[in-house]
């Protein structure tokens, strides 16, 4: 089994079929998949989304893109994440690239999703572009610990910094285009047990898909490449990565009958109900026992 660990289900690309995604990604083999919130309404549409399929979970939280355009206080984030469907927070961050946000305002919501993650006890989801500096700074200020550097493609000195303090980087099909060799060698020094692989789809398809719409059935060959760069078969970067996953987000059940499902039915898809809160105590053993480094440096031997 893969899982993919960050994609977009209700965005427009995927949305209008999206039981034919979620039908394709099940006959590839991804037994899991996580829809990414990036707004107050993403966030309500993800819930309800995730409520459609038993094997797809969610996140709640605002992107840095939308940092300036509505305040999603620590204590309304952690309201929604009691949903039982809801396993981790963002994604949040920062992003220098595009910088469609006041950095400011970026920075504020970060910091607020940061103080929700540890509240609700639930993995941080990092969007980090351009801004490896304030991204290290503001962790670090915050003391946060559990969390993934999600669609990795930022430069060495953030891969280190966040394995020493506990986080996950995940991968992306940016992994597999031809420009990527910097990325291929940083990801080579990571060590194995501290990788999730996504498609962060409908957006990088891997090659040879790129330039059509990625969808999480595509996880297979970022897969596929990351096993080319660990020297290990794909067989055992599934088991390992999915094994991370699971580590990482605990709350989501290995077993899915385990998770008491508001609704099955895949045909229904259109037919959201709104969701609920319902009490929920997440699966939580200290993240930072489980999951911080001990200085870890990616040098290379």
């Amino acid at each position: 089994m893969l899982v993919d660990s960050h994609c977009h289900l209700d965005f427009p690309e995927l949305a209008p079929d999206r039981a034919g995604v979620v039908a394709r990604a099940r006959a590839a083999g991804v037994g899991r998949m996580v829809t990414i919130a990036t707004t107050r309404q993403d966030s309500e549409q993800a819930r309800a989304t995730a409520e459609n399929f038993d094997d797809v979970f969610c996140s709640v939280g605002v992107h840095p893109h939308h940092a300036d355009e509505e305040i999603f206080s620590v204590e309304e984030i952690v309201a929604c994440a009691v949903h039982p469907k809801v396993v981790g927070i963002g994604e949040t961050g920062l992003d220098y690239f595009y910088d469609k946000a006041p950095r400011e305002a970026q920075e504020q919501n970060f910091r607020r999703h940061i103080r929700a993650a540890q509240q609700a006890k639930l993995p941080l989801i990092i969007h980090s572009r351009d801004a490896e500096a304030d991204t290290i700074r503001i962790l670090k200020e915050v003391g946060a610990t559990a969390g993934v550097l999600h669609c990795f493609s930022s430069r060495r000195i953030l891969a280190e910094e966040g394995l020493a303090i506990g986080l996950y980087i995940s991968v992306s099909g940016i992994l597999t285009f031809k420009k990527s060799q910097e990325l291929r060698d940083i990801v080579r020094d990571v060590p194995l047990d501290r990788l999730l692989v996504e498609t962060d789809s409908p957006y990088l398809a891997p090659e040879p898909y790129r330039g059509k719409p990625c969808e999480p059935a595509y996880v297979t060959r970022t897969a596929q490449v990351l096993a080319d760069i660990k020297g290990v078969s794909f067989d055992e970067i599934a088991r390992q990565t999915t094994e991370n996953f699971f580590r990482l987000f605990s709350k989501c059940p290995r077993e899915l009958s385990s998770f008491p499902r508001k609704r099955e039915s895949i045909a229904s898809d259109s037919e959201h109900m709104s969701p609920e809160a319902i009490e929920f105590e997440p699966p939580f053993d200290s993240y930072a026992a489980q999951t911080r480094g001990d200085g870890f440096p990616l040098s290379r031997e």
